[in-house]
Order: structure tokens, then C-alpha cells, then sequence
């Protein structure tokens, strides 16, 4: 008799398989465009796609939407659990377990077992790979899903730790971390025919490893106002609560290791902690604008076509940011801008990762110069 562990294990394994099975059949028939590196621009868009819905998953408040782990009640999907689920609504209408909350969650999951499934597809294949990209293929591949098991373990630690905030926000920081790895795996990997170079200039790669820097650090100041619920802490802009320098608790702001809602004391989290939270997060954004801005200039003035394009999305990203994050304020927190919000931050990662493959590092550029010219 198969225990009731393992068969919750080989009914997510069977649902990972079917989430993944789609772009795999897909990519298996057309071999022609090289089923590697067509696979691996395919985990990096799904990884996208994936930041996004966890985002959504976060916004809905659907984090505890199934409170146990891998499975839902047990089980591996939410109709199965559907007794307990209607019981714990009906218990509390507006709590964190409801039909629609365990649904978000559990889709959440099974995108990202669809993602990992797809990760251990690249090992596969990187190892049938030949040339002077097979060791570079097998070990970012090999460091990918290395990633992608941390990042599953962060999200289990995110349920039965209860939404605690420090957690949740890491488990953000290493999807990004997974995500600009998967984009820097995919275009050192990109063996398309390459072009005549007409332009040869190159981004310094010290200029780009601090806007990525910036651009993460800022990152987790959104995260830590998300994950504690200060978006609306300074409910005025540009001031807040009516002043440029309001009133701070830096103790119990960023004091990390803590129950959601609570300050280091154990006690409920003072609203001038969630302000201090708030107000940091509006600094951090100028300061990470400045910065990105520069860069985006810096890459319109080196005369190479390819550079400028990601410059210009760069201007038009941060436009987005600007405009989303305002919206968060003076709309009392919307769902599609917050959703936009966090899409925004990764595309523009997605910018600077792409961008390095113009630097003047061969570790970030290697030979895709030549190559993405005709991008």
C-alpha cells in the first residue's frame, strides 16, 4: 500500500509534469531551433510569468490559502480539500483560507513545480550538449536548480512560517536572483548565427553591477513595505503624513526577525515603524532612479543600436515604476498597479542583465557581442 505522503508526492510530481509537459512537447518538435537554448529563453519568460503570480498570490492575500505544505489539507489539490476549506471560510468569510485564496496558492505551487520540472529538463539536456558550451551549460544549469530547490524551501517556509516578513521577502530577492541567473544562462548560451558587427562599444560592467546592486536593494525595501503591510502607512505624497521627515522608529522598522504585525518586543508593530518602512522605500526610489537614469544615458550616448534600445526600455520602466508607485499612494494601494509595480522591477532587471552582454566583462559578455547584434 502506498502511504498518503507518497501519493501527495507522485500527484504534484504528476501536475508538475503536466504544467511543464506543454512547452517541452513544444520545443521537442522543433528541433530545428535548438531545443536548448529555445528551452532556456522558455524558463526564463515562465520564471516572469511566475514573480508575477507570486506577486498576485501575495496581493490577494493567498499566501495561507492552503496552511500546510506541499499539499492543501493533505491533499493535492483544492477540490479534495474542499470540506475543510468551506468549513475555515465559513469560520472566517474574510480570512486567509477561502475557494478562491486556496486555488491561487495551489496554482502558485504548481507553476513553480512546472518551472523546476522544466530546470531539471536543462540539466538533461546540457549534458547532450557539445562544443565549447557544454561545461558552461552543465554547471548553470546544475547552479539553476541548486537555486530553484532554495527557492522551494523559502516557499515552504513562507506557509509554515506564517507570512513572516523577513521570509517572504527573501523568497521575492531569490526569485529575482533565479531569474536574472536564468537570463544571464540563456544569452551566454545563445548560439545563433552571428552577424557582421557594425558597432563595437561596450557598457562598463562596474556601472551595470551597481544598478543591479541598487536596483535589489531597493527591490527588498518594496518587498519589506509589502510584506508589511506599509503601503499606506504615509497616505500623502511626496510628503508623509504631512512632513518631508516625519516621525521614525528604526528599531522596530527593520528589525527582521519577527511575527508578521509584530515589533521586536513581541508587541503589534507601531505605526511609526511602518512609516519609517514606508518613507525608507520612497528615498531608496530616488536614489535608485538617479542611478538607473544614469546608466540609461550612459548607454543612449555609446552610439551601438542594440545598447541604446535597452536604455531607452530602461527610461520607459522607470516611467512605469514612477507612475505604478504613485498610483499605490494616492489610489490606496490597486491591485493592477501594485501588480505592475513588481512586473516593473523585474523587467528592468531583465534590461540589465541583457545589457551586460555588452560590457567589457567576457564573464557577462563572452562572445554574444557578436551574436545579439542582430537583436
Amino acid at each position: 500500500m502506498i502511504s498518503e505522503s507518497a501519493l501527495l508526492v507522485i500527484e504534484l510530481a504528476g501536475i508538475a509534469l503536466i504544467f511543464a509537459g506543454l512547452p517541452l512537447i513544444y520545443l521537442l518538435r522543433k528541433k530545428s531551433l535548438g531545443v536548448f537554448q529555445k528551452l532556456n529563453w522558455v524558463v526564463v519568460f515562465l520564471t516572469f510569468d511566475l514573480i508575477l503570480f507570486g506577486a498576485f498570490t501575495r496581493l490577494s492575500d493567498s499566501g495561507l490559502g492552503c496552511p500546510d505544505w506541499p499539499g492543501c489539507y493533505g491533499t493535492s489539490n483544492p477540490f479534495r480539500a474542499m470540506a475543510e476549506i468551506k468549513a475555515a471560510e465559513a469560520a472566517m468569510p474574510t480570512g486567509p483560507v477561502t475557494v478562491f485564496k486556496a486555488w491561487v496558492e495551489m496554482i502558485h505551487r504548481y507553476l513553480a513545480m512546472g518551472v523546476g520540472v522544466l530546470i531539471i529538463a536543462q540539466v538533461v539536456l546540457a549534458f547532450k550538449q557539445i562544443g565549447a558550451h557544454r561545461s558552461l551549460a552543465i554547471k548553470g544549469s546544475l547552479f539553476l536548480l541548486a537555486l530553484v530547490c532554495l527557492q522551494g524551501a523559502f516557499g515552504a517556509w513562507t506557509v509554515t512560517l506564517k507570512l513572516q516578513p523577513i521570509i517572504v521577502s527573501m523568497h521575492l530577492i531569490l526569485a529575482l536572483i533565479l531569474f536574472s541567473s536564468m537570463v544571464w544562462f540563456a544569452q551566454r548560451n545563445d548560439v545563433r548565427p552571428i552577424k557582421p558587427v557594425t558597432f563595437n562599444a561596450h557598457m562598463p560592467i562596474a556601472m551595470i553591477l551597481i544598478a543591479v546592486i541598487t536596483l535589489f536593494v531597493q527591490i527588498f525595501l518594496g518587498a519589506w513595505v509589502s510584506t508589511n503591510y506599509a503601503v499606506l502607512a504615509c497616505p500623502d505624497f511626496p510628503t508623509c503624513m504631512g512632513a518631508w521627515y516625519p516621525k521614525m522608529d528604526w528599531q522596530n522598522a527593520f528589525y527582521l526577525w519577527r511575527e508578521l504585525g509584530q515589533a521586536k518586543s513581541g508587541e503589534v508593530i507601531p505605526m511609526t515603524a511602518l512609516v519609517t518602512i514606508h518613507w525608507t522605500h520612497r528615498v531608496g526610489a530616488i536614489v535608485a532612479s538617479a542611478v538607473l537614469l544614469f546608466l540609461a544615458i550612459t548607454a543612449l550616448r555609446r552610439g551601438n543600436p542594440s545598447i541604446a534600445f535597452w536604455g531607452k526600455a530602461i527610461i520607459a520602466l522607470l516611467a512605469l515604476q514612477i507612475v505604478t508607485g504613485v498610483s499605490n499612494v494616492v489610489f490606496h494601494w490597486p491591485l493592477l498597479a501594485a501588480l505592475l509595480h513588481t512586473g516593473g522591477a523585474a523587467a528592468i532587471l531583465f534590461c540589465l542583465i541583457r545589457l551586460s552582454a555588452w560590457s567589457d566583462c567576457s564573464f557577462f559578455s563572452g562572445k554574444q557581442n557578436d551574436r545579439l547584434e542582430a537583436s
